[in-house]
């Protein structure tokens, strides 16, 4: 029996199976078992064998956005619009056969978009070149999932599901499960509040399905298998992702109301580009982007051109190595200008966190 057959049998029993007390054993073992299988789909065993054609885009700018959705929801039109790229557009399924890169610059960052050709049902199990599609989207900072407004949200949760079996987890949290092998001692589970799913029997159980025998598990919520799953694989990925519903000029505006309550939504008109600055907000928001203004001694900071930075945790170090591997070893200490620094200037080292729009002069030895 093929891997996808064994995928779809194990997911027979899931769905007959009732979710008890006596049953979740059960479920977490076969939880388990679907997980490794679609390891193996993912990483197939033996290692470097062709796994069809890949749609590998070099990264350029500061943060790469992905666009998934099934086809002729509006994607294409959508990058042409806020990119001004040409990518073939028309009425008529799976138009864009490649990844179509793209780049905006907003608010002086350099933006790449990818307009991802369009998933269909069983991506993540190979089906229509989907396979590809999911592994350029692990390497996104963001995803955008272009729904059509008048198609159900069905659409919303079969694409969630392509990307949750590909080993993508949007808008979540890593687990905050610590989790750690060792040669012998048994299993030893701390849990810092009550769990209403995993219990010894159940950890045993699925550690078990790993042939780990061994191990220290510190549960700092209310965890779930798959949470323990999840810790357990080491592959997954955490991305945001913003649910972008578009042909918003289909629909009524009580209609659309409803829509803006929607969590992580935003709604457009690709076509008539309603909504873009809407849009490109939640985006900045959601990249978690830090701008540094450079300031050469003597002079003006240099408000123009931005060095941009990932999440909120930039330090002066990152913000070195940015411009110049070099720059820290002749590093003597850093003048901060802005929100993250009590005067201005202040005198930090390299360990400082910055914020954005923090205006920073190097000094060197």
């Amino acid at each position: 029996m093929g891997i996808l057959e064994k995928i779809a049998e194990i997911e027979a029993e899931m769905a007959r199976t009732q979710r008890n007390k006596a049953t979740m054993g059960h479920l977490g073992l076969l939880k388990a078992r679907l997980a490794k299988l679609r390891r193996e789909l993912i990483e197939p065993k033996g290692g470097g064998g062709a796994t069809g054609e890949g749609f590998d885009v070099a990264k350029t700018g500061d943060s790469r956005i992905g666009f998934v959705g099934f086809p002729s929801v509006g994607k294409s039109t959508l990058l042409s619009n806020l990119a001004g790229v040409y990518s073939e557009v028309a009425s008529y399924e799976f138009t864009t056969l490649t990844t179509v890169p793209g780049v905006i610059r907003y608010k002086g960052a350099k933006i790449q978009l990818l307009d991802l050709p369009g998933i269909i049902e069983g991506a993540k199990d190979g089906k229509g070149r989907g396979k590809q599609v999911i592994a350029v989207a692990r390497t996104c900072s963001l995803i955008f999932i272009v729904l059509d407004v008048l198609k159900p949200l069905q659409h919303k949760k079969l694409i969630e599901h392509e990307l949750e079996g590909f080993g993508i987890r949007l808008n979540k949290e890593p687990p905050r499960i610590n989790y750690r092998r060792k040669d012998k001692g048994g299993i030893n589970l701390t849990a810092t509040c009550a769990q209403s799913e995993l219990d010894m029997d159940l950890v045993k159980t699925i550690l078990g399905e790993y042939k780990i025998h061994n191990a220290d598990i510190t549960l700092r919520y209310d965890a779930t298998a798959e949470d323990l799953i999840d810790v357990i694989e080491g592959n997954r990925i955490y991305i945001p992702c913003i649910y972008i519903l578009n042909k918003i000029d289909q629909i009524s505006i009580e209609e659309l109301d409803i829509i803006y309550k929607v969590p992580h939504c935003v709604p457009i008109s690709a076509h008539h580009k309603w909504n873009f600055d809407d849009l490109l907000e939640r985006m900045w928001e959601y990249l978690l982007l830090v701008r540094i203004y450079t300031k050469p001694k003597g002079q003006l900071p240099d408000y123009t051109s931005p060095v941009v930075l990932k999440d909120g945790r930039s330090t002066v170090e990152d913000f070195c190595n940015k411009i110049h591997r070099s720059i820290l070893k002749e590093f003597k200490y850093a003048l901060v200008w802005g929100s993250s620094v009590k005067h201005q200037p202040q005198k930090v080292g390299k360990d400082h966190t910055l914020n954005d729009e923090d205006v920073v002069q190097i000094v060197k030895k």
